[in-house]
């Protein structure tokens, strides 16, 4: 409702207002358009473990095809390479595992370096079960900051650098513990990161063939 009114106001007056009143109606309405997407996190936050779906047998690679689907658009813009190796059968909440995947490439997108962004996920048998891993060529973060990262409202850099509320990994490591699993990130400054969660032997099934 505020953004609404903001809008309408700087509709309607724009033009009789002055250059510091409409630079304020600009802050606002950006103020509120953040906090719009605030709310929307936390209610994703809040909701990964009140309204999930059952967890039932899925197809990682379906998850990741649809995650992918839902960010053609940044993939296409930023010219990024996004790949995957033959990915497992897995007892899953289907919905999560595809924000699960969708995070973590969005992640990539948006901390990229210089160069065309490449994403690669690819999944491999432990003793324990699955462990995925999502790698990126972007720009890294210090070691001393991988556990803040997963933190709610934790952020690394300035909003008017990257924007986002700083919920999106914390919503990740909240999916990846509803299964039962863990969440860690291999990274140095500059070398790119890879996100790595595992599912644990009981939540998953062999691998069907490729």
């Amino acid at each position: 409702m505020i953004k609404s009114y903001l809008e309408l106001l700087g509709r309607r007056y724009g033009e009789v207002l002055d250059a510091d009143a409409n630079e304020f109606i600009g802050f606002a309405l950006d103020g509120a358009t953040r906090m719009q997407k605030l709310i929307s996190g936390l209610l994703t936050y809040s909701r990964v473990g009140t309204q999930g779906k059952s967890i039932r047998t899925v197809d990682a690679s379906a998850s990741f095809e649809a995650a992918l689907a839902n960010l053609h658009m940044a993939v296409r813009e930023a010219g990024a390479a996004v790949t995957h190796d033959p990915l497992p059968r897995v007892r899953a909440d289907a919905l999560q595992l595809t924000q699960l995947f969708q995070n973590l490439i969005a992640n990539s997108l948006k901390f990229r370096s210089r160069g065309a962004p490449r994403i690669h996920v690819s999944a491999a048998g432990t003793a324990a079960g699955w462990e995925f891993r999502v790698s990126d060529n972007g720009i890294g973060i210090e070691p001393q900051y991988a556990e803040r990262i997963f933190q709610i409202f934790q952020r690394l850099h300035s909003q008017s650098k990257y924007t986002g509320a700083g919920i999106g990994l914390a919503i990740c490591k909240r999916i990846v513990e509803r299964h039962g699993g863990e969440i860690h990130v291999e990274s140095e400054p500059g070398e790119g990161a890879t996100f790595v969660f595992r599912l644990p032997a009981a939540a998953v099934e062999k691998p069907h063939a490729a």
